[in-house]
C-alpha cells in the first residue's frame, strides 16, 4: 500500500482496505496518497525510526517478526546510535492514532479485548495491529510477534536474560523505575540480536529509554491518550535527524579587523567535551553565522578548557536546533546548542553553564570571494584563546613540515586575524521571529 514517508496521511478509504486485504503476500501494491504514488510489500510491518543514516527515509523490507518501514536519522548528543529504533503505540483514541499514523507510526497495540476497535481503525487508515494476550503480544494471524514481562524488582531484571526471552522481540514494563533498569538491559541483551521494547508513558521516558547507555533500547511501546506526548516524541526524533546531516559551511575572507572598545561577551560552558576544529555558530548577522572554535586547544597563556566556548557579546545570534536562533543572552543551564566542527558535521550539547562578563572587543567582518555586496561580522572577546576556523586544506607531498602543519591548522585566534584570512560561515536567511527563520524583506547593517 502506498505511503509518502514523511508528511502524507495513510488515512484509507473502506474499499481500498478490502483491496489491500486480497492481495497475496509478496505482491507489490499502490495507491495515491496526497497526491503522490510509491511502494511498498506486503511484508513490511512495524515502524521503525532509523537514528543513523543518511538524511532518507526508506523502506526496509524484514521477516514477519521484526519488520520495516518509515526511517528517521539522527544523531544522539553525545555518540552515534547503531541501531535501528521503533515505535508502537498503545492508546484508545482516535485523535492520538490519527496523529501517530500522519507521522509515520502505523503499529498499533492493543488489548486482546479490543479486537472491534483494532478492526475499526483498520477500516479508516492503514495501520498494523497487535495484540496482547497472555503474557505475549500477537499480530493479527495470531503469531508471536513479543513477548511481555512486568519487572517490578531487582530479582526480576536479574532473571531477565536473552536465552530466557521467546522470539525475536521483548517487550518490558518497568512499572515506577526506569533509568538503572533500562541500562542493565542494554548491557544484558548487547549483541544478542533481540530487540527490546519498553512501555513508556511520556515521550521524556521514551527518550530516557533510547538514551541509556548511549546506544539505549531498541523500541518503545508509547502508551498514551493524549497527542502531545506522541508530537514531543515526533520533535525529539526530528532533532536528532537534523544533527545527522552535514551542515553545508562556506569559505570567507576576512576583509576588515577592527578594535570595538568594551561589551558583554558571553562564555558558554556545555556539558560535552569538544574537540579541535570544533565550536558554535555565532554571528551579529543571522545570514551569517562564524564557526567559533572551542577552548580546547593547549595554550601558553591559560589551560585548556575543551567543554567552554567564549562565543561573543550579548546581542549574537548562535545557531540552535530545530534550524533556530537564540540570542547569545538567552542561553542558559539545560538549553541545548548545535555544536559544528570543520567539516560540517553537528551534535547537540546542553548548556551547563554561562558567564557574562564585560570584556574588550573585536569586530570581524568577511564577505564571499563571489559577493562583495553582502558582508557578515561578529564581535567576539579581543583574547588569545579566542578563535575562529578556518577552512581544511589538503596538503601536497612536496610542502614542507612548516607549511603541511599550516595548511592543517584548525583555526585562527582573533588576535592574530588579519585581513585576507580565510575562515568559515554558514549561511542562511537573515530574517527571523522568535529565532525561526522566515520570508520576510530585512536590512541589517
Amino acid at each position: 500500500m502506498a505511503v509518502e514517508v514523511l508528511g502524507a496521511h495513510r488515512i484509507i478509504s473502506p474499499r481500498l482496505h478490502r483491496r489491500k486485504r486480497k492481495m497475496a503476500a509478496g505482491v507489490l501494491h499502490s495507491a495515491s496518497l496526497a497526491g503522490i504514488c510509491s511502494f511498498t510489500p506486503t511484508t513490511d510491518k512495524w515502524n521503525i525510526c532509523r537514528l543513523i543514516s543518511s538524511h532518507r527515509h526508506s523502506m526496509v523490507s524484514q521477516n514477519s517478526s521484526s519488520a520495516a518501514a518509515i526511517g528517521f536519522s539522527t544523531t544522539s548528543s553525545s555518540g552515534t546510535y547503531g541501531e535501528s529504533k521503533r515505535v508502537w503505540v498503545w492508546t484508545e483514541s482516535k485523535q492520538v492514532m490519527t496523529a501517530a499514523v500522519e507521522r509515520g507510526w502505523n503499529t498499533f497495540v492493543f488489548p486482546s479485548q479490543s479486537r472491534e476497535l483494532a478492526d475499526e481503525w483498520s477500516s479508516i487508515a492503514l495501520i498494523d495491529t497487535l495484540f496482547i494476550e497472555e503474557g505475549a503480544i500477537l499480530d493479527g494471524e495470531n503469531r508471536r510477534v513479543a513477548t511481555m514481562l512486568e519487572v517490578a524488582n531487582p530479582k526480576e531484571l536479574e532473571l531477565l536474560q536473552p536465552e530466557k526471552a521467546l522470539g525475536e522481540n521483548l517487550v518490558v514494563d518497568l512499572l515506577d523505575w526506569q533509568v538503572i533498569p533500562a541500562e542493565n538491559i542494554v548491557a544484558a541483551f548487547q549483541g544478542s540480536g533481540k530487540t527490546v521494547f519498553a512501555v513508556s508513558k511520556t515521550a521524556l521516558e521514551a527518550q530516557v529509554f533510547f538514551e541509556a547507555l548511549e546506544h539505549g533500547l531498541g523500541g518503545v511501546i508509547l502508551k498514551i491518550e493524549e497527542v502531545k506526548a506522541l508530537l514531543d516524541l515526533k520533535d525529539y526524533f526530528d532533532r536528532r535527524d537534523e544533527v545527522s546531516n552535514i551542515l553545508s559551511l562556506t569559505k570567507a575572507v576576512v576583509n576588515r579587523v577592527q578594535v570595538a572598545g568594551m561589551g558583554d561577551r558571553v562564555c558558554v560552558d556545555l556539558c560535552s567535551l569538544m574537540r579541535p576544529g570544533e565550536g558554535l555558530l555565532v554571528g551579529s548577522f543571522a545570514r551569517g553565522l562564524f564557526l567559533v572554535h572551542s577552548e580546547c586547544l593547549e595554550s601558553n597563556y591559560i589551560a585548556s578548557r575543551p567543554f567552554r566556548v567564549n562565543a561573543g557579546p550579548v546581542h549574537a545570534y548562535v545557531a540552535v536546533p530545530g534550524g533556530k536562533t537564540s540570542y547569545l543572552s538567552e542561553l542558559k543551564a539545560g538549553k541545548e546548542v548545535i555544536l559544528v566542527d570543520q567539516k560540517g558535521h553537528q551534535r547537540t550539547a546542553i548548556v551547563g553553564h554561562v558567564k557574562i562578563e564585560t570584556r574588550p572587543l573585536i569586530l570581524v567582518e568577511a564577505k564571499r570571494d563571489s559577493d562583495d555586496q553582502t558582508f557578515y561580522s561578529i564581535l567576539v572577546q579581543n583574547a588569545e584563546t579566542v578563535a575562529l576556523v578556518c577552512p581544511s586544506k589538503v596538503a601536497e607531498p612536496s610542502l614542507t613540515l612548516a607549511a603541511e602543519r599550516e595548511l592543517q591548522k584548525t583555526a585562527i585566534p582573533v588576535t592574530s586575524l588579519k585581513v585576507g584570512d580565510e575562515i568559515l560561515v554558514r549561511l542562511q536567511g537573515g530574517a527571523r521571529h522568535t529565532g525561526i527563520e522566515i520570508q520576510e524583506f530585512i536590512v541589517e547593517k
